[in-house]
């Protein structure tokens, strides 16, 4: 059975920037397949928002940024865990930009998220201390939209943080499956589907909306 996006539904569209897709320098595996896909799925809604990851040069998050630790090693923060990343995002850098093949004109939005030094953010809602709002919400409330739909990179972080704070927002949450790749780092794809399913999120593919 087909999906019936409503008038009043919004795609969210997660982090295709240039650095998550191949060749950038925290490439997501396939994260080029999926733009076309998006693009397609994108004409179904009369509302799109973007996020953006958008990260100072010396970002607390990145590994460089902390002497003999390496990328994808775990640290501890003031506010929790934390997965050191390569560097990336860096605003005003090529590799921070949103990909040009997203053709979605219609766009509305774009929400940065990660420009404060010392903490990190996945969620397009709320950063990692789990204190300080993006401002999505309130935006998203103000619009009185209806159901949520999320697309993007990548499922086991920036997509799934984004999914569970939305739910967690009141609003009703779906991730289309294959219009998202993950990263899948020490079985974090798992962690994160769970983590989804737990807080309500939804779960469905492309051609459930496309018919």
């Amino acid at each position: 059975m087909t999906i019936e996006i409503q008038p009043n539904d919004l795609l969210v569209v997660v982090d295709v920037q240039y650095d998550f897709l191949p060749g950038g320098s925290l490439a997501v595996a396939g994260g080029d397949e999926i733009v076309p896909l998006i693009n397609t799925l994108a004409r179904k809604f009369a509302h799109v928002v973007f996020t953006q990851d958008w990260h100072p040069a010396d970002h607390i998050s990145f590994a460089s940024q902390h002497d003999g630790r390496q990328a994808f090693e775990m640290i501890e923060l003031s506010y929790g865990p934390q997965v050191l990343w390569p560097d990336h995002c860096i605003w005003d850098s090529h590799g921070a930009e949103i990909s040009a093949d997203l053709d979605i004109p219609h766009g509305q939005l774009v929400i940065r998220k990660g420009y404060n030094r010392e903490i990190d953010s996945y969620s397009g809602f709320q950063e990692a201390d789990r204190h300080t709002p993006t401002g999505l919400a309130g935006y998203l409330n103000e619009r009185d939209v209806g159901r949520l739909y999320i697309v993007g990179l990548a499922t086991d972080f920036c997509v799934g943080w984004t999914a569970i704070d939305a739910a967690a927002a009141g609003f009703e949450v779906t991730v289309v499956e294959d219009a998202t790749r993950a990263i899948d780092n020490g079985g974090s794809l798992a962690k994160a589907w769970a983590a989804m399913a737990e807080a309500g999120v939804g779960r469905v593919q492309s051609k459930d909306i496309l018919g």
